[in-house]
């Protein structure tokens, strides 16, 4: 194994206890997790600095794993949305990542993201006792998330700014 993909796994491993770990300290702190979105910055930064490949790959195991040893997400049905979602996160960041920037970058992720998890509910709802409903998933994806957005356009550019500048990523690369 060549050392770039050494890293990039041992940085993807940080990346998932981040995204483990946050929630945590926020649900411990009171702050509510489906409007922050602690989750998702771990992910994103991921995909942003570790490919397309080990951000999809976090994006799946964080929320599956963050069920398994704290009980959140629940696993059926909003961990199964939610690892579709956030792999996609992952997935996109990491495919842009050197061709737009970061803003950019992340407004196509929280675009196709959303766009992904609402299809999984559709699908995985119909048929079930809870019907997929459009007004609440519009609330619940856009309307409630707006703070979470918010701190995710903000944090995570400046993160990896920051790492440019500390010359941790490749001043060559867009991210």
């Amino acid at each position: 194994m060549k050392k770039g993909n050494t890293t990039k796994m041992i940085l993807a491993a940080l990346f998932l206890a981040f995204g483990i770990l946050l929630p945590i300290i926020f649900h411990t702190v009171n702050l509510a997790g489906d409007i922050f979105l602690p989750m998702h910055i771990p992910v994103m930064l991921c995909g942003f600095i570790c490919g397309s490949m080990w951000g999809g790959v976090v994006g799946i195991f964080v929320v599956f794993l963050s069920s398994a040893i704290t009980g959140m997400p629940p696993l059926y049905p909003v961990a199964l949305f939610m690892a579709c979602e956030l792999a996609t996160y992952g997935i996109v960041c990491g495919l842009f990542r050197k061709v737009l920037n970061p803003i950019v970058t992340l407004i196509i992720a929280m675009i196709c993201g959303r766009l992904v998890l609402g299809i999984v509910q559709y699908f995985l709802l119909s048929g079930s006792s809870q019907p997929f409903v459009l007004n609440t998933f519009i609330t619940s994806a856009f309307v409630t998330a707006i703070p979470g957005i918010i701190v995710q356009l903000i944090l995570v550019p400046i993160i990896i700014i920051a790492l440019k500048k500390a010359r941790l990523i490749p001043i060559g690369e867009r991210s």
